[in-house]
């Protein structure tokens, strides 16, 4: 499956982690959102990386090799020709640099993880997760082209769980994920999120409304 394009799930998928929410929250006052994302960023600068590399990779084989299609030496036509030859190398090159293996190759995993975190923090906003009764909103977003599980809680309830036990969230389900398991390893980073939240914002039985949506947010 190439995950830098739009995942398309179907009506079960989707009621499958709808479900894992569910249950998810049956023992914390919590709210997840589950989200899927095609990518985090356009990385346009991955583009022209591969448009330089093709081009400069052409320009070298050309002038390395002259003596095969240069047997008369250089001439006006002939240099035109060497232009032409590296503008089109560049251009194919952006192109490849739109597709999702060749970005993951020419960006790092720093620049990655940052525009995660930004879509990350932008759909939080966005879809309200912050709006809950007791600000115990976590957003669970799949960002595919990147392979990685990003999970953001709202401030209260981020203080009271250590970072490592919120990476803990993500490692469990990102080797599914850069496995194709794209459902698998978003159903159960829902439950190990709902196991961990539940230690610190345990459910009150007469008390614990759905607040948000259980539906799987997707967006481009």
């Amino acid at each position: 499956m190439e995950t830098g394009k739009k995942l398309k799930l179907t009506a079960e998928e989707r009621e499958r982690i709808s479900l894992a929410v569910h249950a998810a929250e049956q023992s914390t006052n919590a709210e997840i959102v589950p989200m899927i994302v095609s990518r985090s960023g356009l990385y346009r600068d991955a583009q022209h990386r591969a448009g330089l590399l093709l081009a400069l990779s052409a320009l070298t084989i050309m002038l390395t090799t002259e003596v095969l299609w240069l047997p008369w030496g250089w001439h006006a036509s002939n240099a035109a020709w060497l232009i032409l030859a590296t503008l089109a190398a560049y251009g194919a090159g952006v192109g490849l640099g739109t597709q999702a293996p060749f970005i993951r190759l020419l960006t790092s995993t720093d620049r990655m993880l940052h525009k995660v975190k930004l879509r990350a923090e932008r759909a939080f906003a966005q879809h309200g997760v912050a709006q809950t009764r007791d600000r115990t909103g976590v957003l669970i977003m799949v960002s595919l082209l990147e392979h990685q599980i990003y999970v953001l809680a709202d401030q209260p309830l981020f203080q009271r769980v250590p970072v490592e036990r919120w990476s803990s969230v993500v490692e469990v389900a990102v080797v599914r994920l850069r496995s194709g398991d794209i459902v698998g390893g978003l159903c159960q980073s829902i439950q190990a999120c709902g196991a961990l939240v539940a230690e610190v914002c345990p459910g009150r039985p007469d008390d614990n409304p759905n607040e948000l949506s259980n539906e799987l947010v997707q967006e481009p």
